[in-house]
């Protein structure tokens, strides 16, 4: 193993504390409560050798509400005993994550974030109240960007169409700081691929906008079947392109690549558009 590898990995497996918080769901008000019991054993982020922790709380994919717990003074093992409030219809929750931010705040710069603690809601039971206590994680420090598409079926016609909208937040990929973006759109049947679309190259952006359509024949009964592998890589003159990251769209994907193709198959005829964050390529 190489010496960065190993760094690497030493770096991954750094612990950094505990957080525990309870979930609860209202059926009747579709309204999903977090409570911010306490952490334990945070790192020291100052240089008295304490730090002042607090929450940020919010849902992927849209962050449109975020919360955030007071500052607890020189703790590493701050109580909050907080909760907040979240609108979300039940029809919803499957394709959300819940985040939870822990922050050492700094009066005088920037406040350094310790990590943090994400909770898939489509993979956990929420009929009874939820209470966890998780390893606070490293935060994402490769964030690879999103991908905005719109999805369509139209049955009679055995029309499927995808259109690439725009991304956003792109990775870096060239000294300069910038991509020159394309995307791939792959139609699948398990690891088949049946047909290839590419959008045009945007050069020199992070954000590019594209708004391209493309149409797939695909007759109502291999609908189940069949599903979609979206890459978006950076074009390269000179050497190979580098791919940036992907996401799978169909009935074997999950979150919100699962909801929006079901519920594309739900409003035959309707566009329904989606922001995917990428993910990595499990090979790199």
């Amino acid at each position: 193993m190489s010496l960065t590898k190993k760094k690497e990995d030493e770096k991954e497996k750094k612990f950094l504390g505990r957080l525990s918080y309870k979930l609860d769901y209202d059926f009747d008000k579709n309204a999903l409560t977090v409570t911010i019991i306490q952490a334990e054993e945070l790192p020291a982020m100052d240089l008295g050798g304490t730090s002042d922790p607090y929450v940020k709380i919010f849902l992927l994919p849209d962050k449109k509400k975020k919360f955030q717990t007071k500052v607890q003074r020189k703790s590493l093992n701050p109580v909050f005993n907080e909760s907040f409030t979240f609108k979300l219809p039940y029809n919803e929750v499957a394709g959300q994550t819940l985040v939870l931010n822990v922050f050492d705040f700094d009066r005088f710069g920037k406040h350094d974030q310790i990590g943090q603690v994400s909770v898939p809601l489509g993979r956990i039971d929420l009929a009874t109240t939820i209470e966890q206590t998780m390893a606070i994680e490293s935060p994402p420090e490769n964030r690879l960007g999103e991908v905005c598409l719109a999805l369509r079926y139209v049955p009679n016609k055995n029309k499927l169409s995808v259109v690439v909208m725009e991304c956003k937040n792109l990775k870096k990929m060239d000294v300069l700081g910038l991509s020159d973006p394309y995307v791939k759109i792959y139609l699948m049947m398990q690891n088949k691929r049946l047909e290839k679309k590419k959008t045009t190259i945007k050069m020199k952006t992070l954000n590019p906008y594209y708004n391209e359509s493309f149409s797939f024949d695909v007759p109502p009964e291999k609908m189940q079947r069949v599903h979609l592998h979206v890459i978006v890589s950076d074009y390269d003159r000179v050497g190979s392109n580098e791919r940036i990251g992907q996401v799978l769209i169909g009935n074997n994907a999950n979150g919100v690549a699962l909801k929006q193709w079901q519920d594309m198959l739900a409003t035959p005829r309707r566009s329904v558009a989606q922001w995917h964050t990428l993910l990595p390529f499990g090979d790199d």
